[in-house]
This record gives C-alpha cells, sequence and structure tokens, in this order.
C-alpha cells in the first residue's frame, strides 16, 4: 500500500469517526468523555508495549504520528468507546457484548483486510490473542465510568444523575 492511500485510510478513518459525534447529546459526551480519555490514554501505553514487543508491525514503517496505531486510536477506538458508554453503560451485559461485537468485528475483519492490503500485520499474536488485548480494555473502560459516576453522585444533588 503507497504511502498515500494509507494517508488518505487514515485520515478518512479518523474524520468519519468524529463525523459522529454531533450525533451525541453534549450532556452524554461530557459524561463519557473523562472514562475515554482515560482508556485512550491506557490504548496508547499499551500499544506502545506492543510495538516495541512486535505483537505487530506495519508494512510501511514510518516515524509520522499521521501513520501506524495514533489514527485508529483518536478515530476508532476513541469514538467507539464513548458510543458504546452511551448505549450500554448501566447494563454491564450488554456492554461486555456490545465490546465483543466491536472488537471481534476489529480483530477479525479488519485484521484480514488490514493484512490483505498490506497496511498491518499480526506478528507475534495471533487473531484471538489481539481480540483479548481489546477486549480486556471494556473491563476497565467500565471500572472508568463506574469510579466517575460514583464521584458524580457524591458531587451532585438527587435527581441530577441522568444523562
Amino acid at each position: 500500500m503507497s504511502i498515500k492511500s494509507r494517508w488518505l485510510i487514515n485520515v478518512a478513518m479518523v474524520v468519519l469517526s468524529w463525523l459522529t459525534l454531533p450525533l451525541m447529546s453534549s450532556r452524554s459526551l461530557k459524561r463519557f468523555l473523562p472514562a475515554t480519555v482515560l482508556i485512550l490514554i491506557v490504548e496508547m501505553i499499551h500499544a506502545r508495549f506492543g510495538k516495541k514487543k512486535k505483537w505487530w508491525a506495519f508494512y510501511q514503517k514510518t516515524d509520522s504520528i499521521l501513520f501506524n496505531e495514533f489514527p485508529f486510536q483518536i478515530g476508532p477506538f476513541f469514538v467507539t468507546s464513548l458510543w458504546l458508554l452511551k448505549w450500554t453503560y448501566g447494563n454491564l451485559k450488554n456492554f461486555l457484548l456490545a465490546n465483543v461485537v466491536n472488537n471481534a468485528f476489529f480483530a477479525f475483519g479488519v485484521t484480514e483486510i488490514g493484512q490483505r492490503i498490506k497496511w498491518y500485520k499480526l506478528v507475534k499474536f495471533n487473531r484471538f490473542e489481539f481480540f483479548l488485548y481489546f477486549y480486556q480494555k471494556a473491563f476497565l473502560l467500565y471500572f472508568f465510568q463506574y469510579l466517575f459516576e460514583k464521584r458524580r453522585s457524591l458531587t451532585l444533588p438527587k435527581g441530577k444523575m441522568k444523562g
């Protein structure tokens, strides 16, 4: 895949993800943003570790921030985390099920396409391990949101929790 093609895919991935955010109420965005930013930071740290351990590799090596993991992290990963919290927070079973579907789609479907078009490949991970790499963050995201909700319930008067 050419650098230009990768650049276009990365820009499209970020822009298309972020274009969905105006559909979310500002109240929901404000409510779920802190936990989502925290899980984004965790993912960025985790991805640096994974890159050093060669869990995956990108076909065309570049140090530019516009390539590799970063566009996925600030695009689909970040925005999907917000939407999954909005749609399912408060029902752990639904949250975990939605994350299974989302993470399986990425780990199996997107990875298959990524390898076919020579975008990235799994090296020391198989697809199931890659799925688990993302899925385990769902528990942490839910826990972060739980902590923010608990803190919020202690500071807001009763009846102001909905969002």
